[in-house]
């Protein structure tokens, strides 16, 4: 673990969860973003400690904040397309379902967007038939 790591945020998106790990050396103004494992931004010298980093995860827009609290302390926190990260999983919850489905004894994610009615499995988009059953006429 880098002795900078500072905030770890997970972002379930449509094509997975994503780990998003972020760094910042207080002294040095250093900042890197990693995005599963995946270093996608660094600064290594900034003269200033507060700030915003914008990068992309998928097809989500993210925003880190830097800001001060007191003194030398600072307080971290992530934006996906425009809301703070607990909104947007709550609105993530009333736009998806998932499931993790157990084929061959492997763990199988599948979402369902409400919004699209488009299907993804581990993190690929598949085609899919809408096939509307009706049982009665009324």
């Amino acid at each position: 673990m880098a002795a900078d790591l500072v905030a770890v945020w997970d972002i379930a998106l449509s094509d997975g969860v994503h780990k998003v790990e972020f760094e910042h050396g207080t002294t040095t103004g250093k900042r890197v973003i990693r995005v599963d494992g995946e270093e996608i931004y660094r600064a290594d010298w900034m003269f200033k400690l507060v700030g915003r980093e914008h990068f992309t995860v998928s097809k989500a827009k993210c925003t880190v904040s830097i800001d001060a609290v007191s003194g030398f302390a600072y307080e971290y926190t992530l934006e996906v397309n425009g809301k703070p990260l607990q909104k947007f999983q709550e609105n993530q919850s009333k736009i998806m379902r998932t499931w993790v489905a157990y084929v061959t004894g492997t763990p199988t994610r599948i979402v369902l967007e409400k919004d699209t009615l488009d299907v993804w499995v581990n993190g690929k988009k598949v085609e899919t038939t809408v096939r509307i059953v009706v049982d009665r006429l009324f």
